[in-house]
């Protein structure tokens, strides 16, 4: 297992689903599309719309597409 980034910050936290552990799978709160207070990842930074995270249960690191772009708007 990876340790955790040494530059991951507790503030700094997103909400998405491990692709590896999964263990937000059966809650309630993550079901629902609410922020759960156990099932967070570290946040390590952003590009553009992709975010770097990790998981603090597994310490699986991964980039996720959020597909929002910052500044632009749909019409």
């Amino acid at each position: 297992m990876l340790p955790i980034d040494p530059h991951a910050d507790l503030g700094r936290r997103a909400w998405v689903s491990c692709p590896q552990c999964r263990d937000d799978r059966d809650c309630a709160d993550c079901g629902a599309g609410r922020n759960c207070r156990d099932h967070w990842r570290y946040l390590l930074g952003t590009t553009g719309s992709l975010i770097h995270v990790q998981c603090p249960g597994c310490a699986h690191l991964w980039d996720h597409e959020t597909r929002f772009r910052n500044g632009t708007r749909r019409r």
